[in-house]
């Protein structure tokens, strides 16, 4: 049996699991905490969003981060201390502008096809992740920010979505917790929230059922090719009392790097770029611990595009508000003064919620340049990489999931089942048209595990997987 290491076990890293292991790989998942799911798949926005696809490329972007870089609550905040890494990201990042369309109509296509996956595996599995399958309502506070969403609509309509533009009076109709005077507003009533952190736990335990192997706490520091495979050793985070250090080490036949913002620090011990930068992203957890409380807080998932801010009503008694993005290198702190607007928000927009009990929290996002997840094979057989999907991690990971883990049925050295209904993405609807899907159904080869599902040389975008974003 093919034997697939993964590293990280967040949604990215848990989905592929499963997707694998659907198609009879043995797979091996390895992370540095204790638990899954415990870095950015711990407590984001919680929308599952096609409708927040919108690529951030664009000169409005560059335009909005000038005019807040100096304001401490600003949407957007970005250091201004000089580092190689950030600017040299922000010049691939304006590079870019120029596949803003084509990068949010394909974005938009990926993630339709991403909740169709994440549903039925968490029928399939019996997972309870407080979904919510209310639709998703964007608000606008004045006539130009609701004709810019009019441009990104049609974008977003012509990947596939159903998203309609509303009245006020539709606005409250949707939400009656919504009292204030808006433009106008879209619902996208096929979108979803959800609880990441309960999905990839339960995700991760359905995986262990399925006979994966979960290595927790594996500080891993060296990768290197052996023997047709890969041979993985970790420092054993678990024994820091011990008196000498305790290592691990797994042999495998094909690494999957699912790394978040570790990524780039993978690539480069495999002799690769992949240009993930942390951006970091708030939350808070209202917890509505009154009747009243409960009673003032939206059920439909809203977007405020002027304040930048998403929120999702986690059961009965949860309501998550999220926003901000901060370009602070690997800085995780949790900033008062980051999160007060959040509260502020909650407090303006539903002043019936009680905030005496909020927990705070951040994450680092793992973004590209072109904002687009890096779907792709290493330049060494049997290394696979599906990372950087940013905001969108919760939304897109079914879907990459299932474009590595491919869609082949049988090959040499595996015992492969046939995968359920619907396992493999359609190329005319989501795929670049650079992907063949003829090469995506060779069989597999013992020593390239995963080599044949993927094009060597095209990665999820054209441009994504060329050699430049790869070392020379």
């Amino acid at each position: 049996m093919t034997h697939i290491a993964i590293i990280g076990a967040g949604i990215t890293g848990v989905t592929t699991a499963y997707a694998l292991l659907e198609r009879g790989y043995k797979v091996t998942v390895l992370d540095k905490h204790r638990y899954a799911a415990m870095e950015t798949s711990f407590a984001n926005g919680g929308q599952l969003s096609a409708s927040n696809a919108e690529v951030w490329n664009s000169t409005a972007t560059i335009l909005k981060g000038l005019r807040w870089m100096f304001r401490r609550d600003a949407p957007l905040l970005m250091n201004p201390r000089p580092n190689w890494h950030k600017y040299s990201w922000m010049s691939e990042f304006v590079a870019n502008i120029g596949n803003y369309r084509a990068n949010t109509i394909q974005t938009t296509r990926l993630a339709i096809e991403a909740r169709k996956h994440l549903f039925e595996i968490a029928e399939r599995e019996g997972i309870d992740f407080d979904l919510e399958r209310c639709g998703i309502l964007h608000i606008y506070h004045d006539k130009k920010g609701f004709e810019s969403g009019l441009q990104v609509n049609a974008l977003l309509k012509e990947g596939g979505l159903d998203r309609r533009p509303v009245t006020p009076e539709e606005i409250r109709a949707i939400e009656p917790t919504l009292r204030k005077d808006y433009f106008g507003g879209f619902y996208t009533p096929s979108d979803a929230t959800g609880d990441i952190h309960k999905f990839t736990r339960g995700l991760a335990e359905a995986c262990k059922r399925r006979g994966a192997t979960f290595i927790h706490e594996a500080n891993i520091d060296s990768i290197a090719q052996a023997g047709g495979g890969f041979v993985i050793g970790w420092a054993d985070l678990s024994a820091s009392d011990a008196v000498a250090s305790v290592r691990g080490m797994l042999k495998a036949d094909g690494v999957v790097v699912c790394a978040g913002v570790a990524s780039r620090h993978f690539a480069a011990l495999l002799d690769e770029r992949v240009n993930v930068y942390p951006v970091k992203g708030y939350s808070i957890t209202v917890q509505l611990d009154t009747a009243a409380s409960r009673n003032a807080t939206p059920t439909v998932s809203l977007l405020d595009e002027a304040a930048k801010i998403v929120t999702s009503r986690l059961g009965a008694d949860r309501f998550r508000v999220a926003g901000t993005a901060e370009f602070n290198d690997f800085n995780r702190d949790i900033r008062a003064d980051r999160v007060q607007p959040l509260v502020d928000w909650v407090r303006s927009n539903f002043p019936g919620v009680e905030t005496s009990k909020v927990v705070p929290w951040a994450g680092l996002r793992p973004m590209m340049p072109n904002m687009m997840p890096v779907v792709r094979a290493g330049r060494m057989p049997g290394l696979f990489f599906n990372t950087g999907h940013g905001h969108l991690g919760w939304t897109l990971s079914a879907a990459t999931a299932q474009m590595i883990a491919g869609t082949s049925t049988a090959g040499a050295g595996s015992t492969h089942r046939r995968p359920p209904p619907h396992s493999g993405l359609s190329a005319s609807s989501v795929m670049h048209p650079e992907w063949s899907i003829s090469e995506a159904r060779r069989p597999l080869a013992t020593a390239l595990p995963l080599a044949h599902n993927l094009p060597r040389n095209v990665g999820f975008h054209g441009r994504l997987s060329s050699p430049s974003d790869r070392r020379a």
